[in-house]
């Protein structure tokens, strides 16, 4: 039996990656390019969509890699020892904003932004194949996916509920308050990631091929569980993405600005953050849940009801401050589905893992978990490069001036309003509906 130290060191992996780092780009960086930093809307959707193409070929080969490593360390914590200080260094400079003219802005945003894809990829790929390698008990698995769940939504309430006051704190212009944060951030993000690498223990060996070869990849496609789970991990980053990367400009063009409501200020962080507390408790609550309800398939298709029939009813909202707290209550009932399948996916990974050894003979289990981290990066990534291109069709331009300022032009203020309404709402329920579809044909019956 894990002890509970390492149980928690296990979340603070997933507390640096997911509820610090990818927390941050999913639900600041489509704003903060276009408002912030000074890019095109253009460039945002086509920065974030060549990053996630470069990550089809990096996760898949990274977590190749980290099956046949070994170290001193283990398979898979040295990459997350020594890629702590990366992971919180270069997320700092990404936002950080360059006194450059639009070019400038464009290479510097490209280059950083794809050295932090390559990193983020070295440090979660090998962290969600610890889950493979750490234990052989099916229980003990979803208690330590549950852990990791939790570590990610607590500090993702944290980050965000913090974010608007430590801008506040800093003050200065926008700029200037992104970098220092994203200092502060990144910092935290290095100290949890070493943490979970030192903390953390291997107990089983990969049986890992003796040479490189093309075959796993092959076997990936020819293994039906993986590509059924690949695409139910696509659509759920699907769903917290489009929610994500549009909640600040809801904030800013729909409420006209931050809700303040007893000296509480609602911005568009703060407003994630009741969704976050919320995922934070369910995660804890979901192995209960899924030993409730008899399987993790059947959870999984109830937790998605819940998100679909929650998002519909948002969409019906008054489009107001004064309905804020009626947001925040949908919000908060959508996040009791999000908080119940998110620790299953990476459970059914493991079991994913375990079915591939057993029919091939030799480990994959990297390169199972490396389709997860890649398919958050493609879903979540995509889903804002498309919030991006579809604002653009209604209407919003963005942009920096010969003076190197930003230049916002709305040219269909309800044509805007109205997209970013749906982008919160209605897209999300048709990608809930398509993963209770994948989910019910999912063969593994655990």
């Amino acid at each position: 039996m894990a002890k509970l130290s390492e149980k928690i060191g296990y979340a603070l992996g997933d507390a640096a990656a997911g509820g610090i780092t990818w927390k941050v780009m999913s639900i600041a960086f489509p704003l903060f390019f276009t408002n912030v930093f000074g890019l095109t809307v253009a460039d945002t959707a086509t920065l974030m969509l060549i990053a996630r193409m470069f990550d089809v070929v990096t996760d898949p080969l990274m977590g190749s890699l980290a099956d046949r490593t070994q170290s001193r360390w283990g398979t898979y914590r040295p990459w997350l020892i020594f890629g702590a200080v990366p992971l919180g260094l270069i997320f700092a400079l990404l936002l950080y904003t360059p006194d450059l003219g639009l070019t400038g802005k464009r290479i510097w945003a490209y280059t950083f932004y794809l050295l932090m894809m390559v990193v983020y990829t070295a440090v979660n790929v090998p962290y969600g194949s610890l889950l493979g390698v750490m234990t052989d008990d099916d229980n003990e698995k979803n208690q330590f996916s549950s852990f990791r769940m939790v570590g990610a939504y607590a500090m993702g309430f944290i980050t965000l509920l913090s974010f608007p006051y430590l801008q506040k704190m800093v003050g200065g212009s926008d700029q200037h308050q992104y970098a220092v944060v994203g200092a502060m951030l990144g910092f935290v993000a290095t100290a949890g990631t070493l943490a979970c690498g030192l903390l953390t223990k291997e107990r089983k060996k990969p049986a890992r091929a003796e040479k490189f070869s093309l075959k796993p990849f092959g076997d990936l496609f020819r293994n039906r569980p993986w590509v059924i789970l690949t695409l139910i991990g696509i659509c759920m980053n699907f769903f917290n993405g489009f929610r994500y990367a549009v909640a600040g400009y809801m904030f800013e063009y729909c409420l006209h600005g931050d809700v303040t409501v007893s000296g509480l200020i609602i911005n568009y962080t703060v407003f994630m953050t009741f969704g976050e507390l919320t995922c934070m408790i369910f995660g804890g609550v979901s192995p209960a849940f899924t030993k409730w309800v008899g399987s993790k398939r059947m959870a999984f298709i109830w937790a998605a009801v819940i998100c679909v029939v929650t998002s519909v009813i948002f969409f019906f909202i008054p489009m107001d401050a004064a309905s804020i707290w009626l947001m925040v209550a949908v919000v908060i009932l959508t996040s009791i589905g999000i908080g119940l399948y998110s620790p299953l996916l990476w459970s059914m990974y493991a079991d994913v893992a375990d079915y591939a050894t057993e029919k091939n003979g030799t480990s994959s289990t990297g390169l199972i978990f490396s389709s997860g981290t890649m398919s958050q990066k493609f879903g979540t990534a995509i889903s804002g490069s498309l919030v991006a291109l579809l604002l653009g069709i209604a209407g919003f331009v963005s942009g920096t001036d010969a003076t190197g300022q930003t230049v916002i032009t709305i040219t269909d203020a309800e044509s805007v309003n109205n997209m970013i309404w749906a982008l919160f709402s209605m897209f999300p329920a048709i990608i809930a509906l398509i993963m209770i579809g994948l989910i019910y044909i999912y063969p593994i019956k655990k």
